[in-house]
Formats: C-alpha cells, structure tokens, sequence
C-alpha cells in the first residue's frame, strides 16, 4: 500500500453536498478522511487529529475559510498541513489573500475529480518530499556534529605529542648539537621544522573548525591593542627572518571581533615574514573608504604574484607552485577569508609581479 493510500484529509464544508461528493470520490481512492461542518469544528479536529491534507471552504457560516485557515497556520502542529481552498470564487484578489495566509492551492467549485485528485496527489507528494528532506537535513546534522566532534578530539589528541616531540628536539639541539656531526645536526633541525609545520596544521584546522560554528557579536575593536599583542606573538619569526614591520601611531576604531582579526593580522604578517624580501620590509595600513567601512593592508617586499595565482591563494588547502611558497599548508588565508565574510567584509590581495603584494581586508567603521 503506497503512502497516499494511507493519508488523511480533512474536508471542511458547511454544506452536505459538496461533502457527500467529495468523500465518495476521495473513498474509492482509498484516502482516510475527516469532516468538519465548520472552521470551529475544523480547529477542534486538527487539536486532536492531525491529517496530512486540508480541504477548507472559503464561504461557511460564522468563521469563514480565510479566517479558519489564519488560525489553522497559528497552532505549531498544524502549520505544515497543506491547506487546499475550495471556492466556487474565481477573482484573483481572493486567491492572492487565500495564498498569504498559508493556503497551498485552490479547487474551483463546481469539482472536476481529476483535477481535484492531482491537486491532492501533487501537494501530498510535496510534503512528503519536504518531511524527508528535514529528517535527512535532521540526520546529517547530527552525522555533522559527530564528525565535528571526532575531528576535534583527534586534532588534540595529535597536538599533545607533537608538542612534546618539538620540545625534546628542541632540548637534544640545545643540550647535544655542538657535538653531533653536521648529518645529525640537520636531522634533528629537519624533525624540528616538521613537527612545527604539523603543529601549525593542527591548530589551523581547529581554528577554522571553530571559527566556521562559532557565531559572535560584533563590538569595538581597538586596533592599536591587536596589533600589539600580534608583534608579540610574532617575536620569534621577526628575529628569524630578521624582519622589519612599520606601522601608524593610531588606527580608526571599527566593529568587529578582536580575537579573529588578531588571527587574520597574524596570517597575514607570518606570511610576509615568510615568503616576503629578503630580508622582509612589511608596511602596515589603513584608509577609511566612501561606504563607511576601513581597508587595512599588508604591504610587503617579495617577488609578487601573477593574476592568475592571485585568485588560489585563498582557496583551503591551496599551495603555489612557486619555491618561495613551500612551506605553506594552505589554510591560513582561507582562516583569514572564513573571518572576514562572517564579520560582514572582505578580503583580497593586490600583486604584481616584481612589485610585491599587498593583503587587505575591509571591516565596518566603528
């Protein structure tokens, strides 16, 4: 027995007739069915009952079929119910106020049977369809959920270990190295810069994991105070690559979420410390456009980059295929991009070749 066989429709008309004929019809095609003499009847049935389709008469004594079908779409079980006006009213200003307050179709009095079962058959099919498709959006949600959840427990239970095999190399360098020969001096710097380049996945993924879930409201962000706290935590790589960063005195105030643009700060100027001059000059700035929003940029010294590689540098996992970007893993300026759209701006780069670049994004004034 397919499923229509096993629907139920509610028909609600005031006058036997119809309803005789109606439910003759609608018998020998094996629906279960429900009547309601009117729309006060019709409220109380669906309190208790809940069919799977609504066939509701516009001109019925005391609540009209308007109002009854208002009321209909106010009770939170009832508001997925199909509703199929039956009128013997053709005007199309009747139709457009039957549509704004919920209905789905309307059948024109007097009934022709094949036209009233496939209105009935179509609309039954589509809310089945739409009853599937949230129980299948309802099950990926969870399957969702649960990946989310295994991915983060891996990524930390990956970065404890790697963490400590950074620091025991680290303590064999500083403890052993001088009387290592050369061969096992750069295994050990090699096992060091892997294990970095391990780490920095593992804490790009959780970031992006939580950054792409987690929904923040957008306050006061001083400027001055993230880039501070960026050159801190960029003090290791400023002495490596014995860069230099200049940037203003003061900067304009503008609404956003400090900890992510700490983070798209912080992507931005590793990689100009890492694949900009040799050594690297980056300038810091901003303008204050038009729309009431703020660029800031990033300017740097490297070699530049052709259109075309312009456009991959902020797709995830993306690397060029240059030298100078190898040590990449592709998902830093995809963080930087995540950020900036959630907070309502955008991000981008402008590059030549032999000129260098210069990363920008643009977040709301203050």
């Amino acid at each position: 027995m397919n499923s229509q066989k096993m629907s139920t429709i509610l028909i609600v008309d005031d006058i036997p007739e119809n309803v005789a004929a109606l439910f003759h019809l609608l018998s020998l095609h094996h629906f279960e069915l429900l009547v309601a003499r009117n729309g006060e009847m019709a409220l109380e049935l669906v309190e208790y009952e809940h069919p799977d389709l609504i066939l509701l008469d516009i001109m019925m004594p005391g609540l009209d079929g308007f109002e009854t079908c208002r009321r209909l779409k106010s009770i939170p079980e009832a508001q997925s119910i199909p509703i199929i006006f039956m009128t013997a009213i053709s005007d199309t200003i009747s139709k457009i106020e039957g549509f704004n307050l919920g209905a789905v179709d309307y059948i024109t009095k007097p009934f022709q049977q094949e036209e009233v079962l496939a209105r009935i058959n179509t609309h039954l099919t589509i809310c089945q369809l739409q009853k599937q498709m949230q129980l299948k959006n309802l099950e990926l949600e969870v399957r969702n959920q649960e990946l989310d959840a295994f991915s983060r427990t891996v990524a930390h239970d990956l970065k404890n270990p790697i963490t400590d095999l950074i620091s025991l190399t680290e303590l064999v360098l500083e403890e052993y190295a001088p009387n290592l020969v050369p061969p096992g001096q750069q295994c050990l710097q090699q096992i060091l810069k892997t294990g970095e380049n391990i780490l920095s996945i593992i804490s790009a993924l959780l970031l992006l994991a939580q950054i792409s879930k987690q929904q923040v409201k957008p306050e006061l962000v001083d400027m001055q105070e993230v880039i501070i706290q960026v050159k801190q935590r960029l003090s290791y790589l400023l002495r490596r690559y014995r860069g230099e960063v200049v940037y203003p005195s003061r900067w304009p105030k503008i609404q956003g979420y400090a900890p992510w643009i700490e983070e798209v700060w912080m992507n931005y100027l590793s990689n100009g410390l890492k694949y900009g001059g040799n050594p690297p000059h980056l300038e810091l700035g901003y303008v204050e456009l038009a729309d009431n929003t703020v660029q800031f940029w990033v300017q740097d010294n490297g070699q530049g980059l052709a259109k075309g590689k312009q456009k991959q540098l902020f797709t995830p996992f993306t690397r060029l295929e240059n030298q100078h970007f190898r040590e990449g893993h592709g998902l830093g300026l995809s963080i930087v991009q995540t950020i900036i759209e959630k907070l309502g701006g955008k991000a981008g780069v402008n590059s030549a070749e032999g000129q260098g670049s210069v990363f920008y994004f643009i977040l709301p004034k203050a």
